[in-house]
């Protein structure tokens, strides 16, 4: 399987029919967790997704008529999210209990269906449709994809089968040990290390002051929403500036010294360290 991940091009329109997606998303599992927690205190049992899509159906939608406004799979995975999470806390050590979502914060949702990837870099979705990303998309069928806002920006993410890897470079590098530090972004047991690309450090300024700016601005205002945005921004470059580092050096890794990739990330890691 591989996957992707790409910014949207979406218009005002589309913007909106997106937020109302991931609200209706974080609505269904805000009230589902309501419902297992008072259904807990009282019975120590906890619903299941499929009972509680079905009290949704039958209570939810029937009074809230924006539902229907959306693709029915944002509500049922949001319910299938809420019951893994469950179990996750009930099986695995470090999670904790399930949280009510908030809005603006990690908003996402799921959908199925009839996705189909058009020519260059355009996707039909079902309930919202064509949408025109900033990448070239694989002309591969798709089954479903998640769509999720970051720093007033959508993305959508999928996986596809890959069905012929004879193109990929051979993995003839010998075994080679990455020691990961402070001073230093890595160091190899060959001798070569990589700088740290700092990049908090090299925002750190414009943080303080975008930081100081959203403080000023009173609650609840536009103002302090456009402030939080550009701050979110900031954050989101200083996110992507890490990303990116350690994308190069794994690929670094990983591959062959003689790639055409791998010699273009050598010469730019010497540069960094001249």
């Amino acid at each position: 399987m591989q996957s992707i991940k790409t910014k949207l091009k979406v218009n005002n329109k589309q913007k909106t029919i997106l937020a109302k997606h991931a609200g209706v998303a974080r609505h269904a599992y805000n009230w589902g967790l309501a419902n297992c927690i008072s259904e807990y205190k009282e019975t120590k049992k906890r619903p299941s997704a499929i009972t509680l899509h079905k009290r949704l159906i039958a209570e939810v939608k029937s009074e809230n008529p924006w539902y229907y406004e959306v693709s029915k799979c944002a509500p049922q995975q949001a319910l299938r999210d809420l019951d893994r999470a469950f179990k996750n806390f009930l099986t695995i050590p470090k999670c904790g209990f399930p949280n009510f979502k908030k809005k603006g914060k990690k908003e996402s949702f799921y959908l199925e269906g009839s996705i189909k990837i058009l020519k260059g870099n355009y996707i039909k979705l079902p309930r919202i449709g064509i949408v025109k990303t900033y990448e070239i998309l694989p002309s591969v069928p798709i089954k479903n994809v998640t769509i999720s806002k970051r720093a007033d920006n959508w993305y959508i993410s999928f996986k596809y089968d890959l069905e012929s890897v004879s193109n990929s470079p051979p993995k003839k590098r010998a075994v080679i040990g990455v020691d990961v530090g402070i001073n230093t972004l890595a160091t190899c047991s060959d001798g070569t290390t990589y700088p740290n690309v700092k990049a908090y450090k090299i925002a750190k300024k414009r943080l303080t002051r975008y930081q100081r700016r959203v403080k000023k601005k009173e609650l609840g205002t536009k103002n302090r929403a456009k402030a939080v945005k550009r701050l979110a921004k900031v954050h989101k470059k200083v996110a992507d500036i890490r990303a990116d580092a350690l994308h190069k050096l794994t690929t670094w890794a990983s591959f062959e010294p003689q790639h055409h990739s791998c010699r273009r990330l050598e010469c730019k890691w010497n540069a960094q360290k001249s």
